[in-house]
């Protein structure tokens, strides 16, 4: 069944190691891991390697407010993620970092030779500083107001509101995200790559089958807009790797991202004895695929193959996008915590539920998928549980108590498993293309036809007639047969489930070609659970264990408990504690906020201007009661966003939480907008 023997090595994006893995990543790692289990299955030489993506601001920073280096911190996240990825049966040859030597030394490589071939140049540009924290600002470090439409809290690149883009310098009144002092412009010498260089090159290769026809037409628009120089420095202090023959100059992450592709192959290669040049030479006959996000194809589609060829290296045979994950049709983001942590799935439900739910809604292309918890919990039990596994249950029973476990010493319907046999060439040309839904359709009708087939022939009823044994063993010999096709076409989304159904059936690991014959007058052992349904208390209790996950920004604005809790609280100097601007205000509307147990959304009167605050109290008030009220509040507090929307302030209040929890109220000769001194 299987063509000739191919040699593929296949990457996916590297998760970023400043966080957990949510179910939004693991869309890519379970795509890509079903399609190289599926080539392995068909006996190709194919190898998955992968790397945490560990360099930048970001990282360096989060270390410096945990008080560890970040060498320290990525290992720390490293850990978290190998054990993810493993409990979700993502199969990895190889996991590496890119803060790593193999990294080190291809990313001064492939920089040197672009160098030496004139496609590197520099030049002196203006940049937002934080004189402060005396370091140059990354665009999502600035926060302020956006120039279109005004709205506050917004990144220094473009506006989750309104949607436009713009640069740094356009912001109104922004501040650094790190000090929250006002930005000054700097000049700075940079480091840019030619991206133009590579015109030629790259609009041959988007448009020769590399790249889904969608992502072609995307690129399209770019090259109609001009290829503009990539820069690819970053300025000290920075968490990365240093540009050969600069002092302070380091290589800007997305340089040396794609490059721990190469990396973490390279070694496994020292690890293994493969040869490193033989898949990445330019003359290389191997295969070489991407998954990434829809969102990252600028990178993988023209400057990674720019990088590569410019280095002498072969391009990617094809990069495959994807879309995002929406839940129940709500976007994730995880500005706004609508997430679901890898971690927190495990703690409740079976991976492999996750993986046929995905495989089962993935195609080709790059449209976004959604994970309806409701569709997933009857899918689930329905497909795997009713229909594939239920063979087994039917039938293995039988077979262990009335014939010791030993199968028929021949198929008694050698059409009908013909049928399914031959239906694996169509499936497994759905597996290859990526259409993996088609797949699963295919293979679930397989598992209709084998329902179908046990039910007319009714072993049960057969049991209970005198002399009719022999039937009874076949039919049951027939269908767990069928079910050992149907194992054999799932073991790329369900390889634990696979790997149980070796034990039962008493089998070597499952191939793609061992089904061609049927088992006869062989043993199996007795049946045990392979998979159970979906119970809806399992879900709930997951997404309310992720409710407190998503919580971040309210328990931010829940008062402190007690203060014995914490004798020794942090001092401040005076000229910290006279920045607060504290001010009267009329609690002029009161209303609760749809998702949140603890808050109320408060819009507050200063004397002429409204401020919207969310605040912690829904414990102790009713938003009626709350109504005309006075108040203090912290005015000069900047706008925080939340995933109920721009909290445009603080209001104070005091108490152990609770029901004993009381708003600062001052006398009522106070007046809206007045100082509180």
């Amino acid at each position: 069944m299987s063509k000739s023997k191919r040699t593929l090595l296949v990457t996916s994006a590297l998760p970023y190691a400043n966080g957990p893995i949510h179910l939004g990543h693991l869309v890519e790692y379970i795509q890509t891991d079903i399609w190289v289990r599926f080539q392995k299955l068909r006996g190709h030489n194919c190898l998955y390697v992968c790397a945490d993506d560990a360099h930048g601001t970001p990282i360096m920073l989060r270390a410096q407010q945990e008080g560890i280096t970040p060498e320290q911190l990525i290992e720390a996240v490293g850990q978290e993620h190998r054990t993810d990825f493993s409990d979700f049966n993502i199969g990895f040859d190889n996991y590496h970092s890119t803060h790593s030597p193999e990294n080190r030394e291809l990313s001064g490589l492939v920089y040197q030779r672009h160098r030496d071939a004139g496609h590197i140049t520099t030049r002196t540009i203006t940049q937002a500083y934080d004189a402060e924290q005396q370091m140059f600002l990354p665009d999502r470090f600035i926060r302020g107001e956006c120039p279109r439409c005004g709205a506050a809290d917004q990144y220094g690149d473009s506006c989750e509101v309104c949607g436009a883009t713009y640069a740094p310098t356009e912001l109104v009144n922004p501040v650094s995200a790190i000090s929250g002092s006002t930005p000054v412009e700097r000049e700075s010498l940079h480091y840019f790559f030619k991206l133009a260089d590579f015109e030629p090159l790259l609009r041959d290769w988007t448009t020769a089958g590399h790249v889904q026809e969608e992502v072609a037409n995307k690129l399209n628009e770019w090259f109609e807009a001009g290829l503009r120089e990539w820069d690819i420095s970053r300025d000290a202090p920075y968490f990365g790797f240093r540009i050969p023959d600069t002092e302070d100059k380091y290589f800007y992450v997305w340089l040396d991202a794609p490059i721990g592709y190469m990396a973490s192959f390279k070694n496994l290669c020292d690890r293994t004895g493969l040869d490193f040049d033989a898949w990445w030479n330019k003359d290389s006959e191997h295969e070489l695929y991407h998954f990434i996000g829809k969102d990252i194809i600028y990178f993988h589609a023209l400057f990674w193959p720019a990088m590569l060829a410019g280095a002498g290296m072969r391009t990617p045979t094809a990069v495959f996008a994807h879309g995002f994950l929406t839940i129940d049709g709500q976007k994730m983001s995880k500005s706004r915590g609508t997430f679901i942590k890898a971690r927190t799935y495990l703690d409740y439900l079976n991976p492999e539920y996750l993986r046929y739910y995905f495989a089962a809604r993935l195609g080709s292309g790059v449209d976004d998928i959604d994970l309806n918890l409701a569709d997933f919990q009857q899918r689930v039990n329905s497909d795997l549980v009713g229909k594939v596994v239920n063979i087994a249950s039917r039938c293995a029973g039988f077979i262990h108590k009335q014939f010791a476990g030993e199968l028929a010493d021949s198929c008694s319907e050698p059409e009908l498993y013909a049928e399914f046999v031959a239906a694996g060439e169509a499936i497994a040309a759905d597996y290859d293309a990526r259409e993996f839904g088609h797949a699963i359709r295919k293979i679930m009708a397989l598992a209709d036809r084998a329902n179908q087939y046990i039910d007319a022939s009714k072993p049960w009823m057969l049991a209970k007639q005198a002399g009719r044994e022999a039937e009874v063993q076949a039919v049951c010999s027939t269908g767990i047969n069928l079910f050992r096709v149907l194992a054999t076409w799932l073991q790329p989304v369900l390889p634990a489930m696979a790997s149980d159904v070796e034990a039962l059936l008493n089998i070597p690991p499952m191939t793609w070609d061992a089904v061609n014959a049927p088992l006869t007058a062989h043993k199996i052992n007795k049946f045990k659970p392979l998979m159970t349904r979906v119970e809806q208390d399992k879900v709930d209790a997951m997404l309310e264990d992720s409710k407190e996950h998503l919580a971040g920004n309210e328990a931010e604005l829940q008062p402190a408990g007690p203060l014995a809790d914490d004798p020794v609280a942090e001092t401040i100097s005076f000229d910290d504690f006279v920045k607060l601007d504290l001010r009267i205000a009329r609690i002029a509307k009161a209303e609760h906020v749809d998702g949140a147990d603890k808050l109320l959304r408060l819009t507050l009167d200063l004397g002429g201007e409204t401020r919207n605050v969310f605040a912690g109290i829904k414990s102790a008030y009713a938003p009626e009661s709350l109504e005309g009220k006075l108040t203090v509040m912290v005015a000069n507090l900047a706008p925080r966003k939340m995933r109920f929307g721009i909290s445009e302030g603080m209001v104070l209040a005091a108490g152990s939480g609770g029901e004993d929890l009381w708003i600062l109220s001052p006398d009522q000769g106070a007046q809206p907008g007045m100082r509180v001194k």
